[in-house]
This record gives C-alpha cells, sequence and structure tokens, in this order.
C-alpha cells in the first residue's frame, strides 16, 4: 500500500500554482470547493497505517456512473466514510484527511498511472526526509509496495494543506531511465516483494476455497415451493 517514491522518476515537490488545470482526464476536476474536503469532522481517525488499512479493507470501489449516475463525482470524505463505497479520489481524499490527522505533511494527488496511463488519484507523504506513495486502492496487497510498483504513477497535480491554507502544486512528467545496475536493483526487489506475497497469500487462499465453493453452491440450490 506505500512504496518509497523514487525521485528521478516521479516530481514529488512540483511547481506551486494559483489553481490546478481544469482540463484532461487528468485534469483536476472538483466536484466541491476544495475546502469542502477538509471542513467537515470525521467520526472514525485512524492512529496508524494499520489501522487506516482496516478501514480501507472495509470499503468498496465503485465507480462513480455506478453511484451517482455522474462521469465524475469526488465524494466529500465525511459521505465516503458513511457510504463506505467510491473510486479512486473518494478513497485518496478520505487516506489524504487521515494523514493529515496523523501529522504527516502529505498531499492529494492526480496523474495518470497504469500501462495505459489512465487518470488516477492517489496520495503522498513525507516521512524521514523520504517521499512515499500510498495507494487507498492496495490495501490487499499489505502496508508495503516495492519502489518499482511506484514508477508507474506520473503526478500532474497535488493539493496540500498546512492547517491554515491548502496549497496547489502542478508536477512535471519524468522519465523511467534507469541504469542497467538500477534496473536490477529494482527489479530484484519487486519480485522479492510478490513472491514472499504469494508464498504467504497462497495457503490461504487453498484453505478458503472450499467454504467459497460450498457458499457458492449453496446460494445456486433451487427454491421449492411447498
Amino acid at each position: 500500500m506505500i512504496g518509497e517514491i523514487v525521485q528521478d522518476y516521479y516530481d514529488a515537490d512540483g511547481r506551486k500554482t494559483f489553481r490546478p488545470d481544469l482540463r484532461g482526464r487528468s485534469g483536476f476536476r472538483s466536484t466541491f470547493p476544495p475546502g469542502r474536503f477538509l471542513s467537515q469532522p470525521l467520526k472514525k481517525w485512524c492512529s496508524d497505517f494499520s489501522e487506516l488499512r482496516r478501514f480501507l479493507s472495509t470499503c468498496k470501489y465503485v465507480t462513480d456512473k455506478e453511484q451517482f449516475g455522474e462521469n465524475d463525482y469526488w465524494q466529500p470524505p465525511d459521505d465516503f466514510e458513511q457510504s463506505r463505497k467510491g473510486d479512486c479520489e473518494d478513497f485518496a481524499l478520505w487516506t489524504w484527511r487521515q494523514l493529515i490527522h496523523m501529522n504527516y505533511p502529505s498531499r492529494f494527488v492526480v496523474g495518470t498511472a497504469g500501462r495505459y496511463g489512465e487518470g488516477h488519484a492517489w496520495v503522498t507523504f513525507e516521512k524521514d526526509g523520504k517521499a512515499f506513495l500510498l495507494e487507498p486502492l492496495s490495501w490487499g496487497v499489505g502496508l508495503r509496495l516495492p519502489r518499482l510498483s511506484v514508477v508507474r504513477y506520473k503526478p500532474k497535480f497535488s493539493m496540500a494543506w498546512d492547517g491554515e491554507n491548502i496549497s496547489f502544486f502542478a508536477h512535471a512528467d519524468r522519465k523511467f531511465d534507469a541504469s542497467s545496475l538500477r534496473v536490477t536493483i529494482l527489479v530484484f526487489e519487486w519480485l522479492t516483494f510478490w513472491i514472499y506475497f504469494w508464498v504467504k497469500a497462497i495457503p490461504r487462499i487453498i484453505i478458503r476455497l472450499p467454504f467459497k465453493l460450498f457458499r457458492l453452491s449453496q446460494s445456486k440450490k433451487p427454491e421449492h415451493s411447498g
């Protein structure tokens, strides 16, 4: 869920701007004034990342079209907390509020991610002089992500709050152009992470599979009238 940002390939700081660009698929298309995402109190406050991950595990990814009948709708964190349903912006805005509460210098970020450069939203924060990316939708993987997984994220705009004012930042697009040694290190780290993940995950899947199949068979049984 959390991966260290490789600064050479990710513009973590950005350039401060008066307002973010509203155009394009990765534009900053806020449904409400940004202050609305910070003004209302939440009922759930997390004390650490483990608690945050547990809450996210109870939430369901749902598209804006399915939930609100709109192509793009940024759900305020207090509403998301109640519905526990939403898309990437909704997960990220709620998570951003939690990191602010945990006193991490953090940002809500919009940009593109993945092989096909799809519009996406996530959170970044700073700790011990390093920058980290937090992907709320990857709670099922665990608390850590390998650095190579973070390379696919390309920030366009971000929003930060210092306790008094909201600031916006525009980010440059940096290319992944590493030396062979650097690539080898990152790939080895990535492979080690996923091998360890699946070694732990497969036994749990095997144990749970019979119960899932049984519940599936029971749900498919025809109902008989008396």
